[in-house]
């Protein structure tokens, strides 16, 4: 599912977020060491060899919204952001530092003049963020960002799973 909004390509797709070999840069629902983990982070990971682990092991710890860019190692990709997404009930204000995981992400994105960018679904695994809600943050956040990015021109959602798909495939539906 594609959705254009002003010069920039809004898309879903299910799948995987390390295969993902037509993106110059994929997130990393990161945690805040920077290292393997379940989920997304794992899978990030398992992918791109021990030197992501070894390149992000100084820039560690970050805090939640805060977003840092490494190389992609052995990934398809030119370059990995690890975002950490707040955890539901316990980081706060988790609504804001949710959005801001996006808003940094396309902001340092743009920066480093990435034309195009996969994001998983942050926050929703493990850190318990309720999905819609998780979904209608985001969204939000990236459409308020939009206007103000110059290189950034395809913004990917992968998500992993069926469902989870279904939902932003209705709510890149309902975007004027």
């Amino acid at each position: 599912m594609k959705k254009e909004v002003g010069e920039v390509i809004l898309e879903a797709v299910h799948g995987d977020i390390a295969s993902q070999p037509d993106m110059t840069a994929i997130v990393n629902a990161a945690n805040a060491q920077l290292m393997p983990g379940g989920g997304v982070a794992g899978a990030i990971h398992r992918a791109a060899g021990p030197g992501l682990a070894e390149e992000c092991r100084p820039l560690a710890p970050i805090e939640p919204g805060q977003a840092i860019i490494s190389g992609a190692h052995n990934l398809p990709n030119k370059y990995v952001i690890h975002c950490l997404g707040p955890v539901y009930g316990n980081d706060k204000p988790e609504n804001i530092l949710l959005a801001d995981c996006y808003r940094n992400s396309l902001r340092l994105a743009d920066e480093k003049q990435i034309d195009s960018i996969a994001f998983p679904a942050i926050s929703t695994g493990i850190f318990g963020y309720p999905f819609e809600a998780a979904t209608d943050i985001t969204l939000q956040t990236i459409l308020e960002v939009i206007p103000d990015l110059k290189y950034v021109r395809h913004i990917r959602f992968v998500l992993f799973g069926e469902e989870d798909f279904e939902v932003y495939v209705e709510r890149l539906r309902d975007i004027k």
